[in-house]
């Protein structure tokens, strides 16, 4: 596991922009650079194929979950808030250890952690088991991507990192696109616990391409120190404040998330009078175009992670769909943003980031809104159009917006810019989900979901995509105010 090589310090501190750094000595590379850069697009790739995979099949096999553990509206959610719950605590450390030991080192850790844990899951004997395996999933996957881009940025200069990042984007996509029918088969005709199982070989196969091929290493800020009481209070305010959004009609929520505040805000002071920081907050104030463009990524992904799970509850619940027909319907999105990323992406190495990501978000809101009115009645044909609508959105946002991201910051702190991009990922997938259990517990409470009993779930889903659309609305105007990256990158950066 740590046979891979590691890019000498005095390459820490590269521009930005330049091509990624190499040992000085041509003997000392364990391939030629160009054989570098496939093994490091291949192995992204196929473990940004993955997770999304995971994830979307997971979707439609919710109900079967619930159905097969007796469990409420509320406790299924947390099969999915879990995982995010997990991901977004471990994605900052994880970031930062990758930038000190290494990020093909805590690469290769958070693929194996998820495949076991996703054998974890498909195992699990009750529903606190499998919300448990979740949870550590979660912390695997954070792994994976608080290195994914950083991997990606640190082998490809800049005039060719928007055309990469969007084909990484476009393997999420597909695996977005082939989750949900695939999940549904396999919950239709193998049973839920297949869903994760299959995650298994596909993860066998990642660990298998690091090992034999991805051997070199990267890691600029070698023998830094690593915040370790920064990354517990960080752990800590994040849990305090989910735990604290998923039982806001009582007041022992709004005291978890007053908690959380204070933590957080204690966390901050920390960090920015911490030796080695965690997060360098100042990195926000002097970088505008990092920081608003993490900004926009944090609203779009509030607004859009739950489409998912809430048009499941409505196609199976209220529909009347098969998990089957579900995933059919639901392939709509993904498969629009699979064609369109790579095309985005190429895009943003010609076109200002912010331009394309702007008219993304627009777009975005546009789906949103649609859904704000869905109806029992709402014919199939207008729920695609508005799914392809968010496809497209998506696909505009998420490649220029990560381009913009990966190339505003310097090569030693790539690790943590690819773990804040995908803390705001996954904090933004907290929020998507406090939102929709907020609506669930307003509007259902804590009764068991079935297709005969299902009073005031179409209410609490029209609120929540109300709710997302709002937040995608001012996500726009965050993508438009960062700036010009280029114009950044032809200043010398603070």
């Amino acid at each position: 596991m740590d046979s891979g090589q590691t890019i000498p310090q005095s390459h820490a501190d590269a521009a930005p922009g330049a091509a990624a750094s190499a040992p000085s000595s041509p003997s000392s590379l364990p391939h030629p650079h160009s054989a570098i850069q496939r093994a490091a697009l291949l192995v992204a790739t196929l473990a940004s194929f993955l997770t999304p995979f995971a994830g979307s099949s997971t979707n439609v096999a919710l109900p079967s979950m619930g159905r097969d553990f007796s469990m409420t509206a509320v406790a299924l959610s947390w099969v999915v808030t879990a995982y995010a719950l997990a991901a977004a605590v471990f994605l900052l450390p994880a970031g930062r250890l990758a930038d000190i030991r290494g990020r093909r080192r805590v690469f290769l850790t958070g693929a194996s952690i998820y495949t076991l844990a996703s054998l974890a899951a498909g195992l699990a004997p009750s529903g606190a088991a499998l919300i448990l395996a979740r949870a550590v999933q979660g912390a695997g996957a954070a792994m994976i991507f608080g290195t994914n881009a950083a991997i990606l940025t640190s082998v490809f200069p800049l005039g060719q990192r928007g055309r990469v990042l969007g084909l990484n984007v476009a393997a999420v996509y597909v695996g977005l696109t082939c989750g949900p029918y695939i999940g549904g088969v396999l919950t239709e005709y193998a049973g839920w616990r297949s869903v994760f199982l299959i995650n298994v070989p596909l993860g066998i196969l990642v660990i298998f391409v690091i090992l034999r091929w991805l051997r070199h290493e990267w890691a600029e800020a070698h023998g830094e120190y690593f915040d370790l009481f920064g990354a517990v209070i960080y752990a800590a305010a994040l849990v305090a404040l989910m735990l604290g959004a998923s039982d806001m009609r009582n007041g022992g929520g709004a005291a978890l998330m007053a908690a959380g505040a204070a933590i957080f805000a204690s966390f901050i002071v920390w960090e920015l009078r911490a030796r080695s920081p965690l997060v360098e907050i100042r990195l926000f104030r002097d970088n505008v175009v990092f920081a608003l463009s993490n900004l926009a990524a944090l609203l779009n992904y509030s607004a859009m992670f739950a489409v998912g799970f809430l048009l499941n509850l409505h196609f199976q619940f209220i529909s009347g769909l098969k998990p089957t027909a579900a995933g059919l319907v639901l392939i709509a999105q993904p498969l629009v943003m699979a064609m369109v990323s790579p095309l985005a992406g190429r895009l943003s190495d010609r076109v200002e980031p912010r331009i394309v990501a702007s008219i993304g978000m627009g777009l975005t809101t546009v789906g949103l809104a649609a859904f704000a009115a869905l109806s029992e009645t709402t014919p199939l044909a207008a729920i695609v159009a508005a799914l392809a609508i968010l496809g497209l959105g998506m696909a505009l946002f998420s490649s220029p917006n990560a381009n913009a991201i990966m190339s505003s910051v310097e090569k030693r702190r790539l690790g943590l810019a690819s773990a804040m991009m995908g803390t705001m990922r996954l904090t933004g997938q907290m929020v998507s989900m406090a939102i929709v259990m907020l609506a669930l517990s307003v509007f259902v409470g804590d009764k068991e979901l079935t297709a005969e009993a299902h009073d005031g779930l179409l209410p609490g889903l029209r609120l929540a995509f109300a709710a997302s659309a709002a937040l995608c609305l001012a996500g726009v105007f965050a993508s438009l105010a960062r700036g010009r990256l280029r114009a950044q990158n032809e200043c010398p950066r603070p």
